[in-house]
Order: C-alpha cells, then sequence, then structure tokens
C-alpha cells in the first residue's frame, strides 16, 4: 500500500511539473510568488507609501503570496517585466487572485498595467502618477464597491490621456475566501470580465453604453459661445390670463366641519375623567415635599370607562367640509409662445476622431498602488497570456482547491458559531443576491443606495429581514417609476 501510494504522489509530482511546464510555455508572464519577491519586485521607495510589503502563506494553505501587512496604510510595489506585452495583437487575458482575509471596508485590491514610462524612469519611483494603460481589480469604500476597468487612452487628435471607466462593474464578493479576477481583451474589441471563471461583465470598448467617458468622443458638441436669446420662452403652461374666481368659490372654509347629525352614545360618562389616581399609591417614606415637592399619586386608566362608550366632555366628531375649495388657483393654458427648451447649436468637436479598435498602449510593467484601511489583503498567481484554455487551467489548479478547502473551513466556523441552523447561509445567500441586484443596469441610479444597506446589513446580519424590506421597497419605487414614465401626475384646479 505504501510502494502504491508513493507511486500516485510521485505520479501526481510528474503530472503538475509536465503541466506546468505547458503552461509556461503559453504564459506571457506568471508570477505565483512561490519564491520570496525581493529583487524581482521593487517596493516604492516614495516616501507616502510606509506600507511593508510580506512574502507570506495564505491562511490555511501552503500557498505563499504578496501580503499587505498593516492596516492604514499606503502601499506600491512594481515587476518589470522582461519585454512589453502587446495588447493590440489577439486575445490577451489578464488574471490574478485576490483574497481579503480579514474583509474589505475601506480599499483597494486592484492591479495596474503600466505602459512604458518616461526615459530615466525607476521602478523605485513607482507612485499613483505613474502611467498605466489599464488598472483592473476589487475596489471598495462607503458607496464604492466594483471590480474595476478602466483603460487609458491617448486621443489622436490631442495626444492627451483620458480614464475610459468601464460602466456599471461587477461588486467585490463580500467574503474573506480567495477570488480569482479575468479580464478577456479580444480583437474584435469585446472585453469580458470574469470572477472565479464566472462571467459577470460583457462590454466593447467602442461602445458608448459601455465605458464612461465613450473612447470615440461624440462627433459634435454644444457651442459653448452660443447664448439663448431673451425671447425664448420655455414655459410650456402659462396661466390664464382669463380665468376669474368664481364668485361662489370660498376659500376660508374650513377643510372639515363638526358632524350635526351625530349623537353622543348612550352610557357616556360625563362626569368620570378618563383617568384617575392611582388608589394603591402611597408617597415614599423618604419623599421631603420642601425638596421634591407636593407629592401627587401616578395616574392610571379609569377602570369605569373600560365598559363605557366614554368618558368626560362628550363632543362632536368632525367630518369633511363638502364646501370646502382650498385656495383657488389660476388654470394653466397651453403657451402660445413656447418654443421648448433651448439648447446651444452642436458645432464639430475638435477632438472627434474615429478608430476600429483601442489603441492600446503595451504592458510595460505590473503595479500594484494602493491605499487601504485594512491589513490580510493576499496577491497570487498573477497570469498574463494569449489563450482563455491556459487561464482556465490556472483556474482549475491553482485557485479552484484553495477556494473548496476555504468554502469547507467557512462552513464548519459557522456550524461551530450556532449557525448551524443555517441562517448565516441564508443571510449569505441573500447578500450574494442583493449584490447581483445592484449590479444589474437599469437599477444603476439606486446602486449606491443598495450597496449603502448591504453594507449596513453586513456589519448587523441580524437585520437581514429588515434590509429585505429596504431594497424592496427602493425596487418598487422604481418599477412604479417606470411604469408610469417618473412623471408626477398633473395638478388640477378646483
Amino acid at each position: 500500500m505504501e510502494g502504491r501510494g508513493f507511486s500516485l504522489q510521485l505520479f501526481f509530482l510528474l503530472s503538475s511539473c509536465v503541466a506546468f511546464q505547458i503552461w509556461a510555455l503559453d504564459s506571457i508572464f506568471y508570477e505565483p510568488f512561490d519564491q520570496p519577491f525581493d529583487g524581482r519586485w521593487i517596493a516604492s521607495e516614495n516616501e507616502d507609501y510606509k506600507g511593508v510589503w510580506k512574502h507570506s502563506k495564505s491562511e490555511g494553505h501552503d500557498d505563499y503570496g504578496l501580503l499587505v501587512n498593516e492596516k492604514a496604510r499606503k502601499y506600491a510595489i512594481v515587476k518589470e517585466l522582461d519585454n512589453a506585452v502587446n495588447l493590440k495583437d489577439g486575445i490577451v487575458i489578464l488574471q490574478f487572485e485576490v483574497r481579503l482575509q480579514n474583509g474589505l471596508e475601506c480599499g483597494g485590491a486592484y492591479l495596474k498595467y503600466l505602459r512604458p514610462q518616461e526615459a530615466g524612469w525607476k521602478p523605485k519611483e513607482f507612485n499613483n502618477e505613474s502611467p498605466y494603460s489599464i488598472m483592473f481589480g476589487p475596489d471598495k469604500c462607503g458607496s464604492t464597491n466594483k471590480v474595476h476597468f478602466i483603460l487609458k487612452h491617448k486621443n489622436p487628435k490631442t495626444g492627451e490621456y483620458v480614464e475610459h471607466h468601464l460602466k456599471y462593474p461587477p461588486s467585490v464578493p463580500s467574503d474573506k475566501l480567495t477570488h480569482v479576477y479575468t479580464a478577456i481583451l479580444k480583437p474584435d474589441n469585446e472585453l469580458q470580465i470574469l470572477i472565479d471563471g464566472e462571467e459577470k461583465k460583457k462590454a466593447n470598448f467602442l461602445s458608448a453604453e459601455d465605458f464612461e467617458p465613450a473612447l470615440i468622443p461624440p462627433k459634435t458638441i454644444p457651442d459653448s459661445d452660443d447664448k439663448k436669446p431673451e425671447d425664448w420662452d420655455e414655459r410650456a403652461k402659462i396661466p390664464d390670463p382669463k380665468a376669474v374666481k368664481p364668485d361662489d368659490w370660498d376659500e376660508d372654509a374650513p377643510m372639515e366641519i363638526e358632524d350635526e347629525e351625530a349623537v353622543k352614545p348612550e352610557g357616556w360618562l360625563d362626569d368620570e375623567p378618563g383617568e384617575i389616581d392611582d388608589p394603591e399609591a402611597s408617597k415614599p417614606e423618604d419623599w421631603d415635599d420642601e425638596e421634591d415637592g407636593e407629592w401627587e399619586a401616578p395616574k392610571i386608566d379609569n377602570p369605569k370607562c373600560e365598559t363605557a362608550p366614554g368618558c368626560g366632555e362628550w363632543k362632536r366628531p368632525t367630518k369633511r367640509n363638502p364646501a370646502y375649495k382650498g385656495k383657488w388657483q389660476v388654470p394653466l393654458i397651453d403657451n402660445p409662445d413656447y418654443k421648448g427648451i433651448w439648447k446651444p447649436q452642436q458645432i464639430p468637436n475638435p477632438e472627434y476622431f474615429e478608430i476600429n479598435q483601442p489603441d492600446f498602449e503595451p504592458i510595460a510593467a505590473i503595479g500594484i498602488e494602493i491605499w487601504t484601511m485594512e491589513d490580510g489583503i493576499l496577491f497570487d498567481n498573477i497570469l498574463i497570456s494569449n489563450d482563455e484554455k491556459v487561464a482556465e487551467s490556472y483556474r482549475k489548479t491553482t485557485w479552484k482547491p484553495k477556494f473548496e478547502v476555504e468554502k469547507e473551513k467557512q462552513k464548519v466556523e459557522e456550524a461551530a458559531s450556532g449557525s448551524s441552523d443555517g441562517s448565516s447561509g441564508l443571510q449569505k445567500k441573500v447578500f450574494d443576491v442583493l449584490y447581483k441586484i445592484a449590479d444589474i443596469p437599469f437599477v444603476e441610479s439606486y446602486k449606491l443606495k443598495i450597496l449603502d444597506v448591504i453594507e449596513k446589513a453586513e456589519k448587523k446580519p441580524n437585520l437581514t429581514i429588515g434590509i429585505l424590506i429596504s431594497i424592496t421597497v427602493v425596487l418598487f419605487t422604481l418599477f412604479i417609476r417606470i411604469l408610469f414614465g417618473g412623471k408626477k401626475p398633473e395638478g388640477q384646479c378646483y
């Protein structure tokens, strides 16, 4: 048996070695952090970055990664590539793992793929001003909760680099497990964002619906020198100049009046108060009238009123006044001089250009430049490849086994902490669903509110039901606005 076990171990070891060699051939760049990073990755010496990077094991694993070791620090580290990666030829996959071992309340966990720097630039000078081509990865703080994808693209007309942000990016997973983030750039201008191998977002680099601002500027822009004519009337409705308040319109009539037809119920106790002194109460022995004032017995409900229709002075109830009309308002009519909402004329946009595909800058280095309030952020298995199957193989062999172990451990911990009834698991599923709802494009205007509610709920999981109600109210409000076109009904005059 021992010999057979040894043979199996040797087989798996050899298989792993062969597989690794195949992957290495098909990978443009791969960093597993199996060995200390000193000398290969250069920490910034800029005085703003006080955070110290560590080569550390992922909690519960023998697998090493690059660790954010201290809270409330800025961190920066960079790895120059042997050869710049061309993003214009064929498919390119950017992939890496991140584990938020202590969660993430406020901070980033993204990578910057740097374009070639100016002559004389040194890695130890890396900072937030170092120009990049792509920024990709998790970012979470307050109402911000997104997996960034930002492309810096050079406008060929102006020569300026513009940040183009992916619209409606997916949210960051809310647990403390290892997750793998994948961006697939295709030659047909398609972008795919995967989290744990599952597609979370598909976009087109040249679509104005997918990036803000759009990669291709608009053909025309408003003329800043155009001014609205003084006689331009934007009022669609105006008060009717011929309208006159009717003679019988009483603006002073009250909204409610006494109901003259009301009759005092039989058995009403006019002489009995609703409350009486508690007959069983007595003044405390230590009560000092001079210091504490005159003692008064506490009040209780009058027991005689419990069986009677009422006590005390009877007063007629009020009812709506049929003569009430309120303040008269002049009715509105269509404005014969209405010209619509004025807009400046459009002129050709001097920054407009046309392209068939983005003019990607090559990737010359990979940098991590973040500010975070949490420690325990672990980066691992950074990959650049031109083969989707290679990226998938890494996910299956380097990420998936760790993730399954962590998930199982999480279940055990939940059960041990008294969550074996499944309530904690239910809350986790609820939060996952809510994050997916927040990622739906048509609720974008409510996304910040939804994420804020989810953030509060994660800190107080016992509020899950209340949170569901809050989200339901938001969605119901949105549904009503969609039904009625987001317009308020026009007022009527009486």
